[in-house]
């Protein structure tokens, strides 16, 4: 079903038993009793959202995650070879073996000894949960590193390399020369959950990857709306297959860049006519962030991608300096456990906050991180609401939100996240996410099995 339809019998802003005419892609009338010609689809009482937006996601990463063994959980050597071995015996010989989510979680560090250990007969790549590490066994390297190699790649004191590739996602990438897995099936999940556009925030988005991204989309693979983050330039196509979004700067605490170059980078994205999406997972990261905000001039529109330890003092700073935050609530329900273990207890009351930061009149917009995390805004939005960790304890009770505040933080548009919610109104574009049920009903235990329909530019992409 695509085209000109009537939505029939949907809850809207709260007001139940209303119809919707959709035409040109935009909605064009609602009230009660409407009446045409255009195919009719049944909203069985169900509420009628304005489409949901992820924020911050990575696409292909997510795209890859299907044919990679998850390794997040497996904190012994023996575990992950089991892991490996299994998958590896799976694939044909040669093929590369891909493994995600590892993290030491106290043990051993991986390198290329010990995966040669568990898989010899094939190039093994590991990535690390954080994204910033790739770890690979010997087989790989020798297809990837033969000769000269740049800084990422990391050496022992002999200068052998070790196996481990620190922020090279773009290096390795051209090393692997491998086409691009697709984007239907990620579109197809995404579309099952009311998701009707995403930010993709890879820093290593450049014009090439931008010609991937567009290819997909004229070949149908992706679905949504789409704005790509990037570290550098980018152009928006004239046919207006996606938006450009703000430019990208990764931080890692540990090897901190010079704050001139960062502010000349902010001052680059200004001539560019973007605003600026820094990383910021730990606290030292966010310190170096405002600093830069603070020297280069900061704009309605910047964003702190994560916000992972927002601490009072740093949030009021976030405050002045009119940044928003684009934070990924649903770790809380996935790492919890792992967190309250693993950090510093007067971190923990910090740790993706989004409710004080509201309260501060900070635009706060919400995002899965995928694949870090689970690709679903639905389980973000229980989160941001109930902060329990997997065994169910609590987490930041402080920082628990309304259900309607955590639905609005997925309802902001692309150039406004976390800012005035999109409604369902007549002029509005029909991206549209129709339920099963009434809001409340959805919101007070949120799950994307609530999802009946979704519609980009009044065309269904997914009908339950």
């Amino acid at each position: 079903m695509s085209g000109d339809l009537l939505i029939r019998g949907v809850e809207v802003e709260d007001r139940p038993g209303v119809d919707v005419r959709v035409a040109g892609g935009r909605i064009v009338e609602i009230g009660s009793g409407l009446s045409g010609q255009e195919p009719d689809l049944d909203g069985r009482g169900g509420a009628l959202l304005p489409g949901l937006i992820d924020h911050h996601i990575h696409l292909f990463g997510l795209a890859a995650q299907a044919a990679s063994v998850e390794l997040d959980g497996q904190t012994s050597i023996e575990g992950i070879g089991r892991a490996l071995r299994a998958k590896a015996g799976e694939l044909s010989p040669g093929a590369w073996l891909r493994g995600v989510g590892y993290h030491e979680a106290g043990g051993e560090p991986l390198d290329r000894a010990s995966l040669d250990i568990m898989v010899a007969d094939r190039p093994v790549r590991i990535q690390h949960r954080t994204g910033g590490l790739w770890i690979l066994n010997s087989a790989a390297l020798d297809e990837v590193a033969d000769g000269a190699t740049p800084p990422c790649v990391e050496r022992d004191d002999q200068g052998e390399p070790t196996g481990r590739i620190w922020r090279g996602d773009d290096w390795l990438r051209g090393r692997l020369a491998q086409s691009p897995p697709s984007l239907a099936g990620v579109s197809a999940a995404l579309a099952r959950r009311g998701v009707t556009g995403v930010t993709e925030a890879s820093v290593t988005n450049d014009p090439a990857q931008a010609d991937v991204f567009a290819r997909a989309i004229a070949a149908g693979e992706w679905r949504q709306r789409l704005m790509l983050m990037g570290g550098g330039f980018l152009e928006a196509p004239a046919d207006g297959a996606f938006q450009v979004g703000p430019v990208k700067v990764l931080l890692d605490d540990d090897r901190l860049p010079d704050l001139d170059a960062v502010c000349a980078t902010i001052a680059r994205a200004r001539d560019w006519g973007r605003k600026v999406a820094i990383h910021c997972v730990a606290a030292g990261e966010l310190a170096f962030a405002l600093a830069a905000f603070g020297l280069a001039g900061a704009e309605p529109g910047d964003r702190i991608e994560h916000g992972g330890i927002i601490h009072p003092d740093a949030a009021r700073e976030i405050a002045r300096l009119g940044l928003t935050v684009v934070t990924q609530p649903g770790f809380v329900a996935e790492r919890g456990d792992r967190y309250l273990a693993e950090v510093d207890p007067t971190d923990l009351a910090a740790l993706y906050p989004c409710a004080s930061l509201m309260r501060a009149g900070i635009k706060v917009a919400g995002s899965s991180d995928a694949p870090y995390a689970a690709a679903d805004p639905w389980a973000a939005m229980s989160a941001a609401i109930n902060r329990t960790t997997p065994s169910g304890r609590l987490l930041g009770s402080d920082e628990r939100v309304a259900p309607r505040a955590a639905l609005n933080m997925f309802l902001g548009d692309f150039a406004d996240p976390g800012g005035d919610r999109r409604r369902v109104e007549v002029g509005a574009a029909a991206d549209l996410c129709l339920l099963r049920c009434p809001l409340d009903v959805a919101l007070a235990a949120p799950d994307a099995s609530w999802v009946a329909a979704t519609l980009v530019g009044g065309e269904v992409i997914h009908r339950a």
